[in-house]
């Protein structure tokens, strides 16, 4: 299958905002493979995929847009994504924040290569990196390395509950073939510089989990996103916001679609936030 460009679907007179990509400058690695998809991401960045397998979704959308406001409010400008994937919430982050330095850590060496493609396109690799590596080796950052905001988006199945996908990369995206909500809460407390925050988006079914991995990694739950597909569906994903200092729990609930499937204000608003053209 050949290699897609995805041309831009904008409203009449919407300009993107944010910070402008550089663009492939005649590099054919800047381009995409015969099986990938250069998709639109946030503003004018995009983002390399695989047309087949595992794909940047509304779990990293709403990561990125809960993590933001922390980043803001804790004025970060280091920023750390763990078991980064394709790149799409480090991009985003990075994106909604142009004087930040971001760092990913990716242990999949095809999906960590991608997403230097990606930062190489969006013409920041002098502020955005990342590192081939298991997030649960200690050794994979310096000794000193300390972040004040952390977002994370676990694989949300253990092995053995469910088919795995013969494509190594998506089975590794779906399946804690290298842990799951615990190892990444462990990971980010040792990292998290003091006062900071670790956003983690995980399953609905996983809850409990969460709260056991955060009182283990010594880290409390300061807040709480339910996030609803459509008006009355079950949650179908949680973003959870974990410090290192107890404070009063923040819960809220993010409804995607209303009962006519369309986006409701609350969805289209963190889109706007985020780089993403209103509903035409």
């Amino acid at each position: 299958m050949a290699g897609i460009i995805r041309t831009a679907r904008r409203p009449p007179g919407w300009i993107a905002p944010g910070p402008r990509p550089r663009g492939d400058g005649g590099r054919p690695e800047l381009l995409p493979a015969d099986d990938e998809d250069l998709c639109f991401l946030t503003g004018e960045w995009r983002l390399f995929q695989k047309q087949q397998g595992h794909r940047w979704s509304l779990d990293d959308l709403v990561t990125a847009a809960v993590a933001a406001p922390h980043a803001q409010a804790l004025g970060a400008r280091t920023l750390l994504d763990l078991g980064c994937g394709l790149g799409s919430v480090l991009l985003m982050m990075a994106w909604r924040f142009p004087e930040a330095d971001v760092t990913g850590i990716e242990a999949q060496a095809d999906r960590a290569a991608m997403g230097r493609r990606s930062i190489a396109w969006n013409g920041v690799e002098a502020r955005c990196r990342i590192l081939d590596g298991d997030l649960r080796e200690a050794a994979v950052l310096p000794a000193d390395a300390r972040f004040p905001l952390i977002t994370g988006t676990p694989p949300y199945f253990p092995q053995g509950t469910g088919p795995e996908s013969e494509k190594t990369h998506a089975a590794a995206c779906r399946f804690e073939v290298r842990g799951g909500i615990e190892e990444y809460a462990q990971a980010a407390a040792r990292w998290l510089a003091p006062g900071g925050r670790f956003v983690v988006c995980t399953a609905a079914l996983e809850a409990e989990r969460v709260v056991s991995a955060a009182r283990e990694a010594q880290l409390q739950v300061i807040e709480h996103v339910d996030v609803v597909p459509r008006e009355g569906k079950d949650v179908l994903v949680m973003i959870d916001v974990l410090a290192r200092e107890t404070a009063p729990l923040v819960r809220r609930t993010l409804t995607v679609r209303d009962a006519k499937s369309q986006w409701t204000p609350q969805f289209q608003a963190l889109r706007e936030a985020m780089g993403f053209p209103p509903r035409r």
